[in-house]
């Protein structure tokens, strides 16, 4: 206690005892690897999107984070036990389904990633025909020769 507040040691080991609190995280990693998974997997498409130079390997980042997100939005949408909002046999109670938010937001979504993949690639189609190359070093150096 520092005047008259608690100390708070931060620990980084996986499993550790520190100020009398035992930090472990495996358990918890085990638990939650849906969502470590979607996590792994944004980190991954954002890295592709950020480092690629040719375009369509840049879409295909894009697209990896977009299922990222489904996968994390489907995992927190799931509850164990329940099962789908349609009712059969006549049980109304809202504890026996799932949320329908989160596989709407899904569905929505994968609605919406086709359609932004189709208008990318496309435009990338179009790009190719103009500057014969999908490297972005290339094309806006070809720009810049043009005075654009």
């Amino acid at each position: 206690m520092i005047d008259g507040r608690r100390k708070f040691d931060i620990c980084v080991a996986p499993s550790h005892k520190c100020s009398g609190i035992e930090v472990n995280m495996g358990p918890n990693l085990l638990a939650n690897y849906g969502e470590a998974v979607s996590a792994i997997l944004f980190c991954i498409g954002f890295t592709n999107l950020l480092l690629q130079t040719n375009l369509i390997k840049k879409i295909i980042g894009l697209n990896i984070m977009d299922s990222a997100i489904y996968l994390f939005l489907a995992e927190k949408g799931y509850i164990a036990g329940r099962v789908a909002p349609i009712v059969v046999d006549g049980v109304t109670s809202t504890e026996a389904y799932i949320n329908p938010i989160p596989s709407g937001l899904v569905l929505t979504g994968i609605v919406v990633s086709v359609s932004v993949t189709a208008l990318m690639l496309s435009l990338t189609i179009r790009l190719y025909t103009r500057y014969h190359t999908l490297d972005l070093d290339e094309i806006s150096m070809q720009l810049k020769k043009e005075g654009r």
